[in-house]
């Protein structure tokens, strides 16, 4: 198990390297070869040739690309300074990056931006799996029945319907037309319930999505574990069904839903673009979209660099959670 694990971070660490690598070219040297110059990504087109070599000096994009990836990656752990003569700006460890255009750095802003999509992702991937995976599992026994083929038509709708128009529908009907939930304009911190109230339609938006699919992959999954040898045997020595279902059946069903489940809310962390953006919650998928419109590099980049650690963070979890939902899976 010990050398599992050290194994396994010793790949994350490479994965995560790998990734930076592969990003800090996407955006510092793919630029080059299309012949476009990466310093104007930070002054902006209408600067001044002058403006532009002071911010190639400071930022270093002369040097060669593993020489740029080196200080980045120094700077992720040291803090990093740029300068250009007197002109001196100080980032702080970890280093993401500095935005020119906002005078911030990129790290302090990530911070802001996480808990608004933390949240988000945390309420719905608690409705999204407890609905999804009970709503699989009923249609599944109930195979055949107006339970099952109303639950699958439900379901087929929630993976059918984009997200900003069940968002822009919920908004409408439960908030200005009920009035039953608020916008999710409050903090945490000020006021607790408000907050609660303000996320519901959020949550429910984006759980309504996911917790379709999650539906259609629990029943088609579990459909096909029913029919194993060992769900037979277990029938046959007089096990209860909820014991057969609950003990036998649903450990197996719910490796393929872990693994996806991984995916997603890895993916989730960085940044919920549609959701966040339907109900202007400022979160990292929010702030992707505005740092792409304002073509603001050192943020892209950021948000992009901690997306890809939540999705591998996320994935390494799965791993060692298989052994944990599926005693027959040994971590070797």
């Amino acid at each position: 198990m010990l050398a599992y694990l050290i194994r396994r971070f010793f790949a994350v660490i490479v994965m995560l390297l790998v990734i930076c690598l592969v990003t800090f070219g996407i955006f510092f040297l793919f630029p080059k070869m299309i012949g476009t110059d990466p310093a104007l990504y930070f002054v902006g087109k209408q600067s001044d040739p002058a403006a532009i070599e002071g911010i190639r000096q400071k930022m270093g994009l002369d040097d060669p690309i593993l020489v740029q990836f080196g200080k980045f990656i120094v700077g992720l752990v040291a803090g990093r300074t740029y300068a250009n003569g007197s002109d001196v700006t100080q980032c702080a460890a970890p280093c993401f990056g500095y935005s020119f255009k906002t005078e911030q750095e990129v790290w302090p802003l990530l911070l802001d931006w996480l808990p608004v999509t933390l949240s988000l992702a945390a309420g719905a991937v608690v409705l999204w799996v407890v609905g999804g995976v009970a709503t699989g599992v009923i249609s599944a026994l109930k195979r055949g029945t107006l339970l099952d083929r109303s639950a699958m038509g439900v379901a087929l709708a929630g993976v059918s319907l984009p997200i900003y128009f069940t968002g822009m529908l919920a908004i409408a009907l439960f908030s200005d037309q009920l009035g039953w939930f608020g916008r999710p304009e409050v903090a945490f911190a000020d006021d607790p319930g408000k907050w609660f109230n303000g996320m519901v339609l959020p949550w429910v938006s984006l759980a309504f999505l996911y917790a379709a699919m999650y539906a259609r992959l629990t029943r088609a999954t579990m459909l096909e574990v029913l029919n194993e040898d060992y769900i037979r045997t277990a029938r046959a020595k007089g096990l209860a069904e909820p014991v057969v279902i609950a003990k036998h059946a649903m450990r197996s069903t719910m490796t393929p839903i872990l693994t996806v489940l991984g995916l997603d809310l890895g993916a989730l962390m960085g940044g919920a673009v549609l959701t966040e953006y339907t109900f202007s919650l400022h979160g990292l998928g929010y702030s992707a979209v505005r740092a792409i419109s304002d073509h603001d590099l050192p943020v892209i980049l950021g948000i992009t660099l901690i997306s890809a650690f939540f999705v591998v963070v996320a994935n390494l979890v799965v791993d060692l959670l298989y052994a944990v939902i599926d005693p027959r899976v040994r971590l070797s």
